[in-house]
């Protein structure tokens, strides 16, 4: 069964229901039934749009073999594996990683420096900053970070936007999600043009069968989102904002990286966009903490709305006394005016859509079915 079918047949679940012990999701499990595919979302008759820091869909059925269609040129499409922050911990992931990939008809290559390790680092500052350069520079099809972790923001002050943008321009379509939202959020400040928040190589392509692989969903939504047919995403989000229609531009990523970039040069100035966010290993209050402050930072009011992914791997704390995620996010949302949505398959977990950043995005909700469409 195809990840399509797969998910549109688990699509109407049940109502998962809000907790304050969900670590899941914003109230919602993230998994494959939540997500929605881009058929279901023309079918609704809707008009397409405009145009870790942690440790650790889809299109036309025609399209769900997955092998990847030749490029203009004739030749398979080129996808080039990197580490830009953290060191791998093992070289296994990488190499089931680059075996997956080829199998779906991609020619893969291992950058030089993508298994380097200086302490935490997948090598020095300068050997990670020549990397970025180095694959803006060879402008491959798809530049797949290998892993998060942390290390871009050390780098930030000397990337080269200019010859990023110029890969991007010429076809490259740089994706990975975690500490790799420097780099996106860096590139649609300083340059514009689009990156794709989505899986990391080692992370999700490299898991191992034992550890469930790499999830169909998130699979088959990298797949589309790669060859151009991906061209809209949707989910089951909370109660309450039947009939929400906002178009803007699509940004976020990781919620520490966003707020650790307010303030500097490689803030995106965004009003009337689309925030989306996530984040691993946080405490609810220090999640409440984090998005107060963009909402006192200007931030969330400057929004069309604001989309919650994962927010995973938390530990109860006995000073809680019932605090959990619901209660922060129902506090964030009696703060601002902006529609603060649940339930997006996006994160520190398996399942996870291609969401393209920095494009302008068309955002629907009928009823609890929300629907993002490029």
């Amino acid at each position: 069964m195809s990840a399509s079918r797969r998910a549109e047949q688990g699509g109407a679940g049940g109502d998962h229901g809000r907790g304050h012990d969900d670590q899941a999701g914003v109230g919602r499990e993230q998994d494959s039934s939540n997500v929605r595919t881009a058929a279901s979302y023309a079918d609704h008759g809707h008009q397409q749009a405009d145009h870790e820091h942690a440790e650790n869909g889809h299109g036309d059925e025609h399209h769900h073999h997955h092998h990847r269609h030749a490029d203009r040129s004739g030749s398979a499409p080129s996808l080039r594996l990197f580490s830009p922050a953290g060191a791998l911990r093992s070289v296994l992931p990488l190499r089931r990683a680059a075996a997956r990939l080829a199998k779906h008809g991609f020619v893969v290559d291992i950058d030089e420096s993508a298994t380097a390790r200086v302490q935490r680092f997948a090598g020095s500052d300068d050997v990670r900053l020549a990397t970025l350069h180095r694959v803006a520079d060879l402008r491959p099809g798809v530049a797949l970070a290998t892993r998060g972790g942390y290390g871009l923001t050390r780098l930030l002050d000397r990337i080269d936007w200019a010859a990023i943008a110029a890969s991007v321009e010429a076809g490259t379509r740089w994706v990975g999600h975690s500490d790799v939202t420097s780099l996106q959020l860096g590139m649609l400040a300083h340059a514009g043009g689009v990156t794709w928040a989505g899986p990391l190589a080692c992370d999700d392509f490299g898991r191992s069968s034992a550890d469930g692989g790499v999830d169909d969903v998130t699979e088959a939504c990298f797949l589309e989102a790669m060859e151009g047919s991906l061209e809209a995403v949707g989910f089951r989000t909370d109660a309450g904002f039947d009939g929400l229609d906002v178009s803007g531009t699509l940004w976020g990523g990781n919620l520490a990286i966003v707020n650790s970039l307010l303030g500097t040069p490689h803030f995106p100035r965004i009003d009337g966009g689309i925030l989306f966010l996530e984040d691993v290993n946080e405490h609810p209050y220090r999640i409440e903490r984090s998005l107060l402050q963009l909402r006192q930072a200007g931030v969330l009011d400057a929004q069309r709305a604001v989309l919650l992914g994962a927010f995973t791997g938390w530990k109860k704390s006995p000073l809680d006394k019932g605090y959990g995620l619901a209660d922060a996010i129902d506090h964030v949302r009696s703060t601002t005016k902006t529609p603060i949505l649940g339930g997006l398959p996006f994160g520190h977990v398996p399942t996870k859509v291609m969401l393209p950043v920095g494009q302008r995005v068309q955002l629907l909700v009928d009823r609890r079915d929300a629907f993002i469409g490029w």
